[in-house]
């Protein structure tokens, strides 16, 4: 299980940059003009994680397999989007489908790149294109409740639980709020993630600045994690130029051009750690000479959870999970030695796994 990002923002902020960058293409046009992405481009990479080198050194794994993200790369909104203006609701769709929101916006000055309101101003960019989305979930929502009304006048109970959770979310979004602050009860997330709301997804601001601020941000991109923090919501600073030329360098290279630039990694990683933060995801392993293999769940996910992401089979008939911390695998280099320290536990079906675990699942068929 990997997550999808829905890369969004105004025209010419950078999407189509970082998309190239995070997937090491060129699929995606970048060109200084509104509306260069035509279709929405999909783009699925390898999850950087330093920990498998070192179990698959230990297991003496023939293969790593990473987990993986997928990114989805969506035309520029405009102000007006939800009511058709620039390319309109084509677009919204598509954004629906995805995990969360990775909203690029431009933190740097350039008079050779235009900006489709005449002003650099992140956090305005940031409400504009908001404001669109609330707009299209508020018409999504006031279209779905008049007939779900019928059903619950009729007595439905389902119907009467889905219209007070829509009115809750509608009411909140008639006073200029995302729906992703609705209080939900534990009852009702399911139901809320269902309706797939554009303003129910977490949000990652992604503060493109220009390559001497990539280190340490600027002025704009300060303003852009002032109003996430206060938000609730995740950001980062990369420089999208920046990367486009990392993704072109073999590692040696890319190593080396980075130090020069005051930078430890790529903004890759740090975009995946924030992302995996955001969603409250973590990675397991599973570990043997035949492969080294990472898997994600939720966090709180327990043991059957875990096994099922692997394969439905090992969930239903779930038995045990053969469990070593990655911490321990390590310093006792492997099973053999982790079963000696008496690191080697056997767990249940309420067991909550842990970030870094190396697991091997006990079941029936």
């Amino acid at each position: 299980m990997g997550f999808k990002c829905g890369i969004v923002g105004l025209p010419n902020v950078g999407k189509s940059t970082l998309f190239n960058a995070l997937t090491q293409t060129a699929a995606a046009q970048a060109a200084n003009y509104p509306f260069c992405t035509i279709e929405p481009n999909v783009g699925d990479v390898a999850v950087p994680d330093e920990r498998m080198e070192v179990l698959a050194k230990i297991a003496g794994s023939a293969e790593i397999i990473p987990t993986r993200i997928t990114f989805v790369d969506i035309a520029g909104l405009v102000r007006g989007a939800s009511k058709g203006e620039g390319l309109g609701n084509q677009f919204l769709a598509n954004i629906r489908e995805v995990d969360a929101i990775v909203h690029v916006l431009r933190c740097f000055e350039d008079g050779d790149v235009t900006h489709v309101e005449n002003r650099i101003d992140p956090v305005a960019d940031a409400e504009t294109v908001e404001t669109e989305l609330m707009l299209a979930d508020l018409d999504s929502l006031e279209r779905r409740i008049k007939p779900l009304e019928k059903k619950a006048n009729s007595g439905e109970k389902e119907a009467k639980e889905q219209l007070a959770l829509m009115m809750k979310t509608v009411t909140l979004l008639r006073e200029g709020k995302p729906a992703r602050l609705v209080e939900l009860t534990p009852e009702e997330k399911e139901p809320f993630r269902q309706l797939q709301l554009l303003t129910g997804k977490p949000v990652l601001y992604v503060c493109n600045v220009e390559e001497g601020s990539a280190a340490s941000g600027n002025s704009l991109s300060a303003k852009v994690q002032e109003m996430a923090k206060a938000q609730g919501n995740g950001s980062i600073v990369i420089s999208n130029r920046i990367e486009e030329e990392v993704a072109q360098l073999d590692a040696a290279e890319r190593m080396d051009f980075l130090a020069a630039l005051g930078l430890e990694e790529p903004g890759l990683n740090r975009l995946i750690r924030a992302g995996y933060d955001l969603l409250g995801l973590i990675t397991f392993f599973t570990v043997g000479p035949k492969e080294c293999h990472a898997w994600t769940v939720t966090k709180g996910s327990r043991g059957p959870q875990a096994a099922g992401v692997i394969h439905t089979d090992f969930e239903k008939g779930y038995i045990r999970a053969e469990t070593i911390a990655y911490a321990d695998y390590v310093a006792n280099k492997g099973e053999a030695g982790a079963r000696e320290a008496g690191k080697f536990r056997l767990e249940g079906k309420d067991y909550v796994v842990q970030d870094g675990d190396v697991m091997h699942f006990r079941f029936n068929t």
